[in-house]
């Protein structure tokens, strides 16, 4: 399969770059990228893919919201499959993605790892029978300092899947101030940390009278993203027309 990277000069583009090419069914073709960093990367990257002599057959999309509109009318134009991997897109923008989906294969998640996606499928199966045991519902989630979102689409994917699975979803809270924040049982607080090299960790805490329910997940490095990017590409590689996510891989 031809690969194309948008992001490519970014740290995970440039993981995704050595992964892509290591492995013997993908070829690296082409990439996207606003900065001009002299990278070593196998393919040229350009700042219009429009540019590019090497069309590919499906991107693969670790970048910045900016990217967006060039990317969707580039794979519009040449009906390429998409891979999303990016964070942070306003309600429009997923639109783009939404109507992009209507002519070519299109795969987002806020988080490409296999084991944040296990557990979206535990949160399923068990919110509700916690829920009406009267569980209070927190996610902290922590990353390095350059991220630029907060909080994470990572913690607004746990929070939509936890809401998705109650019959009266509950109010979304970024973090608490103030001497009037006592907190409410029709809410979901979610808490942000920034700092160091963080790669990525996400703890949901289910909090009763009696005791305390944690479910946590690390990412130790961030190749767990492009392995998790690569296989999302693989699978694509057949599907018809849509939008799909991770969950749809494996069908939980």
């Amino acid at each position: 399969m031809k690969v194309g990277i948008s992001g490519i000069n970014g740290t995970m583009g440039q993981i995704l770059s050595k992964k892509v090419n290591e492995d013997n069914n993908l070829e690296l073709v082409m990439g996207i990228d606003n900065n001009p960093l002299d990278c070593e990367n196998s393919c040229n990257a350009y700042v219009d893919p429009n540019d590019s002599i090497n069309v590919p057959e499906l991107i693969i999309d670790f970048s910045h919201p900016s990217y967006l509109e060039r990317v969707v009318d580039y794979a519009s134009k040449h009906r390429i499959r998409l891979v999303i991997a990016t964070t942070g897109y306003s309600e429009k923008q997923m639109q783009y993605l939404e109507n992009l989906s209507q002519s070519v294969p299109i795969l987002y998640s806020a988080n490409m790892s296999f084991g944040i996606n296990v557990i979206t499928s535990i949160l399923k199966r068990y919110t509700s029978i916690l829920s009406d045991s009267n569980y209070d519902i927190e996610i902290i989630e922590k990353h390095h300092n350059k991220k630029a979102d907060a909080p994470s689409g990572t913690a607004y994917l746990l929070a939509d899947t936890i809401n998705e699975s109650l019959d009266v979803p509950k109010r979304i809270v970024n973090g608490r101030e103030g001497k009037s924040s006592l907190r409410s049982t029709e809410e979901i607080g979610i808490h942000a940390v920034r700092g160091g090299s963080i790669f990525g960790q996400h703890e949901i805490l289910f909090a009763g009278d009696s005791d305390i329910i944690e479910i946590n997940h690390t990412a130790l490095s961030k190749d767990v993203f492009a392995h998790g990017a690569i296989a999302a590409a693989k699978w694509l590689n057949n599907k018809e027309n849509g939008l799909y996510s991770m969950q749809d891989m494996f069908d939980f």
